[in-house]
């Protein structure tokens, strides 16, 4: 595993959850903002923020906190930022690479913007890579490919990566890659394509839950790829 490699965990919901991930090494806790099964409000978000404050993790140094959104408005992520003050902002929607801009610069955030990759995309589809990312290269810190709908527990055609891998390393933005990851998987995946940072959710959950023994298992899986 090479050392930039960066770890987000996304989804989380309760205190004793984040808690027990200290330790671990861990670069982001994500929080989902949008119509979810795993969606928490401002004023929650707050209060899991403070637990976040608490961890020692990767470097020995809290993790960022991450908010999901799609389609957010302005306004609503200044409201929400304003209570929960997020590290990063996270958008898996419509949003133009003017409207990243605005976040990032007007909230003073990082921005992270998620493109959903189809489950049979093939090289057709992939060749457009840096043809897709390059009009966000001076408006987000991150990329982030997904499948369709996120979160779903579903992988997408990992031979798109290298083409996305490519396009992201030519604009010098990091490359996350999500989508259907587990312990099960992962190494495979770091082993092959070798991503800038890697975001798992359903993936470390049991019966919609954050399990923390596969969290466990899934950083270990990665530590030792």
């Amino acid at each position: 595993m090479k050392q930039l490699l960066r770890i987000k965990i996304c989804g989380l919901k309760d205190v004793q959850t984040i808690e027990a991930m200290n330790g671990l090494p861990i670069h982001e806790i994500g929080f989902v903002f949008a119509p979810s099964k795993r969606q928490v409000d401002k004023t929650t978000a707050a209060h899991l923020i403070k637990a976040v404050a608490h961890l020692k993790t990767a470097g020995e140094i809290r993790p960022k906190t991450v908010g999901v959104f799609v389609n957010e408005t302005f306004a609503n992520l200044q409201a929400i930022l304003a209570e929960a003050p997020l590290d990063v902002v996270q958008l898996h929607g419509n949003e133009t690479a003017g409207f990243c801009l605005e976040v990032r610069v007007k909230l003073n955030v990082q921005v992270w913007k998620v493109f959903s990759v189809k489950r049979d995309a093939g090289k057709t589809y992939s060749s457009s890579a840096l043809e897709l990312l390059s009009p966000y290269q001076s408006a987000v810190d991150a990329v982030l490919i997904d499948a369709p709908g996120g979160g779903t527990g579903q992988t997408f055609d990992w031979q798109v990566i290298e083409d996305y891998k490519k396009a992201a390393e030519e604009l010098g933005i990091t490359l996350y890659v999500a989508g259907g990851l587990h312990a099960g998987n992962v190494q495979e995946l770091l082993r092959t394509y070798a991503p800038g940072g890697i975001d798992v959710s359903s993936g470390v959950e049991t019966d919609g839950r954050k399990d923390i023994d596969k969290i466990r298992l899934f950083v270990r899986r990665v530590m030792e790829a």
